[in-house]
């Protein structure tokens, strides 16, 4: 084995939807002492997890668990109409840390919900945002996966008929699925703006510049994160053999053996220690240098709920 390289992706890690999903956790941490309670993982990465579970927070499945009074949050990936109104019902204290890019996809089947739309959701099953998206209303709207879901879809109508997508998602894929559609219903209205996030897209752009100049591909994120996962997925499609890693202790010699050049991106949900604990190990296994490639420089700032902000 002999590492002669390291490229490292420009952007990666965090976007600004996280980067507020957990300031709202520490601040209300803060401002309110533990325990806080979170419904689900507030992102996808263990080490926030447990960093933020040290710290005082709680993270639930089921409003169940959170006893009467209590401060809840929910989390980045949304929540459904349902999960809000017995929020509301039992009385919490209610912080929002959903992702304004999730909360554009809400707004848009409720507005049109209200028109008369049934829906068609491209989007992973199980996945949080997809059941928060799916729960906005009470039917007609129908998940699909891929273009063998499509070839089964039969929705009630066609003439009012919306499609949107989970934020996370593979352009390439939901392009794909998007031409089938549009084909198999050609009045299928689409968003003015792509629901896709800007964030996802820009990795995955960079990813895409960067396989033609490494050897392999080292993407860190955690396993629940869909899109570390479709980065990782994405490197393998352009002819790059691609590997995800929680941490530094799972990279593997083996993957670097015949390899020299490495390339290192980041999830959204990553944090940039793991980045840097991945380049140190990295280093250790012989890597003789790093560059970061050329690339965007993302500056999109999300404002923080009422009674979070820091008042000036």
């Amino acid at each position: 084995m002999n590492i002669e390289s390291i490229l490292l992706a420009e952007p990666r890690g965090f976007c600004a939807g996280v980067d507020r999903a957990i300031e709202i956790v520490e601040r209300a941490l803060a401002k309110f002492g533990p325990p806080i309670y979170v419904r689900h993982e507030i992102v996808h990465n263990t080490l926030v997890v447990e960093s933020l579970k040290k710290k005082g927070a709680i993270f639930i499945e089921d409003l169940s668990e959170v006893p009467p009074g209590a401060t809840l949050i929910f989390s980045a990936h949304g929540v459904s109409r349902a999960v809000q109104q017995e929020a509301q019902d039992r009385g919490f204290s209610i912080f929002d840390a959903t992702c304004p890019l999730v909360s554009k996809v809400h707004v848009e089947v409720a507005k049109l919900h209200k028109e008369g739309y049934e829906f068609i959701m491209i989007g992973h099953k199980g996945h949080p945002e997809v059941e928060g998206t799916l729960g906005q209303i009470d039917s007609g709207i129908h998940l699909v996966e891929d273009l063998a879901d499509v070839a089964c879809l039969n929705p009630g109508q066609t003439e009012r008929l919306a499609v949107v997508t989970q934020t996370t998602l593979s352009l390439d894929d939901t392009a794909e699925i998007l031409t089938v559609l549009k084909n198999k219903f050609p009045q299928l209205r689409q968003a003015k703006q792509q629901d896709i996030c800007y964030a996802t897209q820009n990795r995955q752009d960079a990813v895409k510049l960067m396989s033609s100049q490494v050897d392999v591909m080292i993407v860190v994120g955690s396993p629940a994160s869909s899109n570390s996962n479709r980065l990782r997925e994405l490197a393998q499609r352009m002819g790059v053999d691609s590997h995800m890693v929680d941490s530094a202790m799972e990279l593997q010699v083996k993957w670097f053996e015949g390899k020299p050049r490495v390339g290192l991106t980041a999830g959204a949900s990553a944090p940039e220690v793991l980045v840097q604990e991945v380049i140190a190990r990295l280093r250790e296994m012989g890597a003789l240098s790093v560059r970061k490639m050329n690339g965007l420089q993302e500056n999109t700032k999300y404002p923080l709920p009422k009674g979070l902000r820091i008042r000036p």
